[in-house]
């Protein structure tokens, strides 16, 4: 590929160092809120990704905490694999998504479709109006977006898993990443994520994942957690969220002063 321009989409940092095999750990941010993003963004993660899945996010919120997170490297949780969302996270600067419930290498395909344009794919072409182009300043946009787009699919199921291998090798899916907390549930260990045969599971995909030549990602909320996972050769990780840790630190903040009260 020739050197990118200020006419071309803008370099994609988190994708080439993930292809380039470099660890790469963020924050799962819920809170739908720029102001949370902002603090956040001088933590020093990898990665921020904003959660429209779980997390109370629209349009409005997203490009609010995108301009928050200026410089850094967001992905976009999309609530499922929808062309509408997808298409306005894409014109509104995200290059990074993910796409939760993606169960087979069809859904896995046209998640891709979604993102590419015509002829490649489906998505619709509105540039000149749009964040992603400067506002029609990035003249060659629309020729170079779908190499520097980062699309990433989560299995999450009994059926995600076995049909693992189908899903890892579908062209264009960069990151496959497993969903430990519903897969979890779907094999009927609903909140036993450390289950034998939910563990299992996790490994199996993270060997079919790596087999395949693709990223292999997972969260935990666990520190615990975060170096046993590098070491499985997960590059693509959650190594907690901004609501979680908000409500620790304030739970443990909160003891401390119940404690200095009683020793007066």
């Amino acid at each position: 590929m020739s050197e990118a321009t200020p006419l071309d989409a803008p370099k994609n940092e988190l994708k080439a160092a993930l292809k380039a095999g470099q660890p790469q750990c963020g924050l799962w941010m819920s809170g739908a809120s720029a102001l949370i993003a902002r603090v956040a963004a001088g933590s020093g993660f990898d990665w921020y990704l904003l959660d429209g899945e779980h997390g109370p996010n629209t349009l409005t919120s997203y490009a609010d905490q995108l301009n928050a997170l200026q410089g850094q490297n967001v992905v976009a949780r999309v609530p499922q694999g929808e062309d509408w969302i997808i298409k306005q996270l894409l014109d509104a600067g995200v290059q990074n998504l993910l796409v939760p419930m993606v169960h087979n290498a069809n859904a896995a395909a046209h998640v891709v479709a979604a993102c590419q344009y015509p002829p490649h794919g489906i998505r619709g072409v509105g540039a000149a109006q749009a964040t992603a182009t400067d506002y029609g300043r990035r003249k060659a946009y629309t020729k170079t977006a779908g190499e520097e787009l980062c699309i990433m699919v989560q299995i999450e199921s009994q059926e995600g898993v076995s049909n693992v291998d189908s899903i890892a090798t579908t062209d264009g899916v960069d990151v496959v990443f497993v969903g430990p907390a519903d897969l979890a549930a779907d094999m009927g260990h609903i909140g036993n994520l450390k289950h034998p045969d939910v563990v299992a599971a996790v490994d199996h995909c993270f060997e079919r994942i790596l087999a395949a030549g693709k990223t292999a990602g997972i969260v935990t909320f666990d520190p615990a957690g975060i170096l046993p996972y590098l070491q499985k050769g997960v590059t693509f990780l959650g190594v907690g969220g901004d609501i979680a840790s908000l409500a620790n630190a304030l739970d443990a903040l909160s003891a401390t002063a119940a404690e200095a009260k009683n020793q007066i």
